[in-house]
């Protein structure tokens, strides 16, 4: 028990780290990047978007190594590798190397983020994994509290390349130690690997990957995550603008923009106590349809503070309890043995569609009506939904 709560406490510090370098610090440092380096905004910020392309590709092959050798190995990799791409970001001078440091980084983000620590919670937790994954996301939910004041200090102090160069030092000297400190990755016993149809200690029939690929639910889960992947990187780049175009106040806009963050850690403590007896799916029912209601009170309310406020609650308290579903779904689906791999396979189409969001909603946030925005994010909160409702339900017919 003592060494289960140690890798969750290894996790919980990595995580912080990793989300708060990788993931959250190019907000603050691509205005600072295009000024000193002259290219335009969309190649700044098309980069970090690329790099989460990649970390999608590499997903399900990372999550496999991830089964077959655990975290320790894996994600320590993925520290060395986060370490050289900040290190290579540090010294660009031309786009191509901009775009190679990205690459790398992306690469380092399938390696050491959620997807990878999710699958590490379930080697080492098994039927207690949830309770894990619920308090390692209410943990990573601090990551952009403490990134963005911490990116803003280094880069009005030292400038983006030696903020990235401190990173690099992070990555390579507080995440790759800890990373080493997981459990080794054991293989399972070849007999039980050889059984494959045999049922889990959660009631789900053990899939392999390529079964998982065949199963009716699968692909109807995976874009269920993607919608929902789309919906929320449009917003987190674009809620602000969007609020203005509403009518509301600059300063009124970021500080009901602010209340996302809090209401994600307050939808995983809801999770933890409230809803700690209720099934996963049952969980992601309620998360799926929050959304779409959401999205429906700032289109008919959102001149508004009061319904600004209520979507941006929402709408975090959603996001929040997503990851803890993102988490959790494919073990009680799928089983346990060869989560990595199929948890991967679901999160690549979900990180191609998060990267592709801030790009494709773009021209509407500064072309078009907010009210056309929201009724295209409003179509595909509800098919994530449906397509969300239809996965359970194959799911209901092979059980």
């Amino acid at each position: 028990m003592a060494q289960r709560w140690k890798t969750l406490a290894v996790l919980a510090c990595t995580q912080i780290m990793s989300w708060g370098a990788l993931y959250y610090a190019i907000a603050i440092l691509a205005p600072e990047i295009q000024r000193e380096m002259g290219w335009r905004g969309e190649a700044v910020v098309g980069a970090f978007s690329w790099s989460l392309l990649v970390s999608g590709l590499a997903a399900t092959p990372i999550g496999a190594l991830l089964d077959r050798h655990g975290g320790r190995g894996v994600m320590g990799a993925g520290s060395l590798l986060g370490a050289a791409g900040f290190a290579l970001l540090s010294q660009v001078h031309s786009l191509p190397a901009y775009y190679a440091a990205w690459t790398v980084l992306g690469c380092a983000m399938a390696m050491t983020m959620y997807e990878a620590a999710f699958a590490t919670i379930n080697r080492q937790f098994g039927m207690d994994s949830r309770k894990a994954i619920s308090t390692l996301t209410l943990f990573g939910g601090f990551a952009s509290t403490v990134s963005w004041p911490l990116t803003q200090y280094l880069d009005a102090h030292a400038g983006w390349r030696a903020t990235c160069l401190v990173y690099a030092a992070a990555q390579l000297l507080l995440s790759f130690p800890l990373h080493l400190l997981l459990p080794s990755g054991k293989q399972l016993p070849p007999h039980a690997a050889a059984a494959p149809a045999a049922p889990s200690a959660t009631g789900a029939r053990e899939h392999s990957l390529q079964e998982a690929l065949r199963h009716p639910a699968f692909w109807k889960l995976a874009f269920a995550f993607s919608a929902n992947s789309f919906i929320f990187s449009a917003l987190s780049v674009h809620l602000i603008p969007l609020l203005q175009q509403y009518g509301h106040a600059a300063t009124l806009a970021v500080w009901l923009a602010a209340l996302v963050g809090p209401m994600q850690v307050a939808g995983r403590i809801g999770e933890m106590t409230i809803g700690r007896h209720a099934l996963p799916r049952t969980i992601g029912k309620i998360t799926f349809c929050s959304l779409p209601a959401a999205l429906l009170a700032l289109l008919l309310f959102g001149h508004h503070a009061w319904a600004a406020a209520l979507f941006c609650m929402m709408y975090g308290m959603s996001n929040g309890i997503l990851t803890i579903v993102r988490g959790t779904i494919p073990q009680t689906m799928f089983g346990r043995r060869h989560y990595g791999a199929i948890s991967g396979a679901l999160a690549g189409p979900a990180l191609i569609a998060r990267a592709a969001g801030p790009l494709a909603v773009a021209g509407l946030v500064r072309y078009a009506a907010p009210a056309i925005l929201l009724l295209v994010l409003l179509a595909a909160a509800l098919a994530s939904l449906a397509f969300y409702l239809l996965a359970i339900r194959a799911q209901s017919q092979r059980e």
